[in-house]
């Protein structure tokens, strides 16, 4: 059985949970250890059973609890080169032996595969991840400003997919952002908008995606109910009804969502 829910996904801070009945994986710690671990026990996994924190990359809304829960629990903490020379001061001092640098694109941890392919987001080196456990397939890719071809490539046939619908345009352009920061939400190397995370969610449920699950919101440009919206309608421009062919939720922002079990 492989499992997977969302424990915090935002702009406020971003935790994902995947499991199997060997294997428990958690991909960023962008918020305190301690919620968490809260956020674990809540949805029945121990956090010391917690094999591996996968880093996306080092922003403090991925990194904020990623020492203090490697510490605590003893866990490997996993990230590209590049990505630990730039989070390295922020997570603290951690033992030598749970410093785990990714140097292949694919690599295996327990009875879990895993491939890590770049992402364009303005970073040392983001980073997006795909499993393979148990006949399944899950993609989590947040943090990016366009969809790419490594993320049709890896993501098209996942069972279940997280990824971003950051903001809503309009919300963001004519909102109280400074000019400087609006050109980067909005450029390659920012955030996914809602309509463009719709067609990639329309393209995913078309190559078989079951359940997609929109994540990182912004708090500030956003509402979860227009994020559904845009999705939705892509969905049902090619055909595909929600609820009877393709499961849609957006992962709650400061707590865990819906257990998915596979």
């Amino acid at each position: 059985m492989l499992r997977f829910c969302s424990l915090y996904s935002g702009s406020s801070g971003n935790c994902i949970y995947i499991g199997t009945d060997k294997t428990n994986i958690l991909i960023d710690a962008g918020v305190s250890g301690m919620r968490i671990s809260c956020a674990l026990q809540k949805i029945g996994v121990r956090p010391e059973s917690i094999d591996a924190l996968l880093i996306t990359h080092e922003h403090s809304d991925h990194i904020s609890g990623a020492g203090i829960l490697s510490r605590r629990y003893d866990i490997p903490v996993y990230a590209t080169e590049k990505t630990w020379l730039a989070m390295r001061p922020e997570l603290g001092r951690l033992d030598e032996r749970n410093i785990k640098i990714i140097e292949n694109r694919y690599f295996t941890l327990g009875d879990t595969d895993i491939c890590a392919y770049g992402i364009p987001h303005d970073a040392a080196d983001p980073t997006a991840y795909t499993f393979y456990a148990g006949g399944h397939k899950v993609s989590v890719a947040t943090d990016t400003g366009c969809v790419t071809e490594a993320m049709h490539e890896n993501i098209t046939g996942s069972d279940i997919a997280l990824i971003e619908s950051n903001h809503d345009e309009d919300m963001l352009i004519n909102g109280h952002y400074p000019q400087y920061l609006k050109k980067r939400i909005l450029g390659d190397k920012g955030h996914l908008s809602n309509p463009a995370a719709a067609q990639f969610a329309a393209e995913l449920a078309l190559s078989g995606t079951r359940y997609i699950y929109l994540g990182h919101l912004s708090k500030e440009n956003n509402h979860p109910e227009l994020a559904l919206a845009a999705s939705r309608s892509a969905l049902s421009e090619r055909g595909i009804k929600v609820g009877r062919d393709v499961r849609l939720t957006v992962a709650p922002r400061d707590t865990y969502g819906e257990m998915t079990e596979l």
